[in-house]
């Protein structure tokens, strides 16, 4: 028992008193009534038992399996490598290979000569690589990290999805996968899952869809509304699926590389930040200064739930004396968790009582299925003292195990079933529960949150009870748990081979969405879209006259004030987002253009995050970059915004270092901007400053009045009241 719990010592071990409440009152009109009772009907659906789970001393059974504690003591393996491809104009490829040891092997036939990319190659085996991940980086062909900027993200098994899938993907209460897509093109590049040079473009076409559905479609009856709800929610969720599988391989490269990754720290918080944010409604307009934030917040909530629900099923398992065995990824993070049975206790504790809470599964000890089972089983090794061990030991004790329930960890509030290993619908229809409400309510009901109270109410009472009461109905979404699912299942080899078989085809029938594919047709399909994505970066007017013109297009800020930037976004809206603005330009002068708004952008990010981190700057961070920044900033003082005066400001009041100090405000005063000005001058009124600083602060007010600077008619007239007094 030690092991287990020394393992996640770092997780605090939660217990929640969940109450619920129930409100219903008597309508008075058809409609009322019929609205009401719909939400009401869901909320007094039947549900386990309510009573917490109590902490109970862990019976000498109720243990991880000894092949985990080998796993967690054995040498990090490499499961990694990173191959740089570069892109003419100024840019890079880099993509991220890995072994998928936990897939089959399938040995080419003797003799046999086939391409890397040939239509014959069904999927990687055992020690072969696979593309998963791949980033453009567009670097203006020089090596200065500072006007580097990343451009596209490409998960290889995101692919456009063929006749069969697009059909099926528009028919409403379609819960099921059809037929895989074996092969993509060779010649046409690869979706990308995220542009991160310009995330704002997905609020907006959001908003978008939103306004064709509720103007154009909704009005033309059930069908044509229910299709194409259908058809984007399969959409958005086929998108998101593999944004958060390319979440979790960045997270593993990131564990295995550690300093030697090929992405700076700021690339790859950055990455992970904005894939996180795609989720959100207006995530794409977040700013970049947050994202760091966003980044180590969201971790924090990862793993706080990820140890709660551990500890969660962890106790529900002793008290119910069920073995519990996590499942780790790569990088040694628990992630999933197996629940089994031991043959010998089925008959010991046939009169043992049953309670179902969390586990949500049905009763073992009644379930005579399980004492002629025929499936897979585990044998399990234990000594005297009921400690796992690789091999039997003298003394000691082998359980054949029967696996009943895996288990996401990464789900909300709690432990989400995703295999049920003696029903497989079981975990289908709490995953279609919320799906089915919405869609029924909307859909075929008409009824919305925002148009009838009565639902609004029923709904809000429904979801309140189900959520604090931790009830495995109307959840959110167990996307993530079954992507890292498959991803575990791909990369790890731990699993005995036929367990792993087991679960993969237990879990693909649970998907819901007709564009997903099975793990083996996703692995054909990564290398026929790295074949094309390589081909189309090396073709004469392919990638690198895309990195073109997404460079023309970036250069609109930074020669057009928000007046034109407005117009040219409302253009772009009215034509549906087939006009976009782009300066026509000669590279050579677009770069330079460039390279200054990047490195610019770079000084000034930086500078907000300082600002922002510490109230004492120069104990956190090295205080030379912090003025190599500033001295930048100084140098470009005439493009500089609003934000960076204010982190400039912020930045002086939070360091003691003279030199740093006296940068802040020689940048404020080059700074061209109302804002810098006020800053300015709120310094020099502070009291208790430094004499000889309140002098440098006057003298760069003076000169910024003489030199006509943007000035607010106020602000110059206390800047003039403030000098006439000195």
């Amino acid at each position: 028992m030690q092991f287990f719990r020394s393992v996640w010592s770092g997780f605090a071990k939660e217990k929640e008193a969940h109450t619920s409440m129930f409100v219903s009152a008597p309508g008075r009109r058809a409609r009322r009534l019929a609205t009401f009772a719909f939400a009401s009907l869901l909320a007094l659906a039947p549900h386990a038992p309510l009573a917490l789970a109590q902490e109970t001393p862990a019976p000498s059974n109720v243990t991880t399996a000894a092949a985990i504690a080998e796993a967690a003591a054995a040498t990090p393996k490499q499961f990694f490598r990173l191959e740089t491809i570069p892109v003419g104009g100024g840019a890079e490829l880099l993509t991220i290979f890995g072994r998928l040891d936990g897939l089959p092997r399938e040995d080419a036939p003797a003799g046999a000569n086939e391409s890397a990319t040939g239509a014959s190659q069904k999927v990687a085996g055992a020690n072969e690589e696979v593309p998963l991940v791949s980033i453009l980086r567009d670097t203006l062909g020089d090596d200065n990290p500072e006007n580097d900027r990343l451009r596209y993200v490409w998960m290889m098994s995101y692919t456009r999805p063929s006749a069969l899938q697009r059909v099926a993907s528009v028919v409403p209460f379609l819960y099921t996968r059809v037929r895989d897509k074996n092969h993509a093109s060779k010649t046409e590049p690869p979706p990308h899952v995220i542009d991160l040079s310009s995330t704002g473009r997905d609020v907006w076409e959001r908003f978008m869809w939103l306004a064709l559905q509720n103007v154009v479609f909704n009005p033309y009856g059930l069908i044509v509304k229910s299709t194409t709800t259908t058809f984007s929610h399969n959409r958005r969720a086929y998108r998101q699926a593999h944004i958060m599988r390319a979440l979790a391989v960045l997270a593993l490269y990131e564990a295995e590389t550690g300093d030697t990754s090929a992405f700076t720290p700021q690339e790859m918080h950055e990455i992970q930040g904005r894939l996180m944010l795609s989720d959100k409604i207006f995530g794409g307009i977040v700013d970049d200064a947050y994202l760091e934030r966003y980044y180590q917040n969201q971790l924090v909530t990862w793993r706080d739930t990820r140890g709660h629900n551990w500890e969660l099923l962890r106790q529900r398992a002793e008290a119910e004396g069920l073995y519990f065995e996590p499942l780790l990824m790569p990088d040694g993070e628990p992630t999933h968790a197996l629940l089994y049975v031991a043959r010998e206790d089925l008959q010991r504790d046939a009169a043992r009582k049953w309670d179902g809470r969390f586990l949500n599964i049905a009763n073992p000890w009644r379930d005579r299925r399980l004492l002629r089972w025929k499936g897979h089983t585990e044998t399990r090794h234990f000594d005297a003292e009921g400690v796992p061990t690789a091999e039997p030991v003298a003394g000691g004790r082998s359980v054949e195990l029967i696996p009943l329930a895996l288990y996401g960890l990464d789900h909300p509030k709690i432990p989400a079933i995703l295999v049920d290993f003696r029903d497989g619908a079981n975990p289908k229809r709490r995953e279609m529960s919320r799906r089915l409400i919405e869609e029924v309510s909307r859909n075929v009901l008409a009824l919305s949150k925002f148009g009838d109270l009565h639902y609004l109410l029923g709904r809000t009472v429904y979801d309140f009870a189900t959520g604090r009461r931790g009830m495995d109905l109307n959840q959110p979404t167990r996307l993530r748990s079954y992507t890292q699912l498959k991803l575990l299942l791909s990369l790890s080899a731990s699993l005995d081979p036929e367990m792993r078989k087991e679960i993969e085809r237990r879990a693909e029938r649970v998907s819901m969405n007709p564009l997903e594919n099975d793990m083996e047709s996703e692995a054909r399909l990564a290398r026929d879209q790295y074949a094309a994505l390589v081909a189309y970066a090396r073709r004469p007017g392919g990638l690198a006259a895309r990195i073109e013109r997404d460079r023309r297009e970036e250069l609109v800020p930074l020669r057009h004030g928000r007046a034109s930037r407005v117009v040219f976004r409302l253009a772009n809206i009215l034509s549906l987002g087939a006009y976009r603005h782009r300066e026509d330009v000669k590279p050579a002068e677009g770069r330079e253009l460039l390279d200054e708004g990047r490195r610019l952008a770079y000084h000034r990010r930086f500078l907000r995050e300082v600002s922002k981190s510490t109230p004492v700057v120069e104990v956190v961070w090295n205080i030379e970059d912090v003025r190599r920044s500033l001295r930048f900033v100084a140098e470009n003082g005439s493009k500089a915004d609003a934000k960076t005066s204010r982190a400039a400001a912020r930045i002086f009041e939070r360091t003691e270092d003279e030199e740093t100090r006296r940068l802040c405000l020689h940048s404020l005063y080059r700074i061209n901007n109302e804002t810098a000005k006020n800053e300015l001058l709120r310094i020099h009124q502070t009291p208790g400053l430094d004499a000889a600083l309140r002098t440098l602060s006057a003298e760069y007010l003076a000169m910024a009045m003489r030199e006509k600077q943007r000035i607010k008619p106020a602000d110059a007239k206390a800047i003039v009241a403030a000098l006439g007094g000195q």
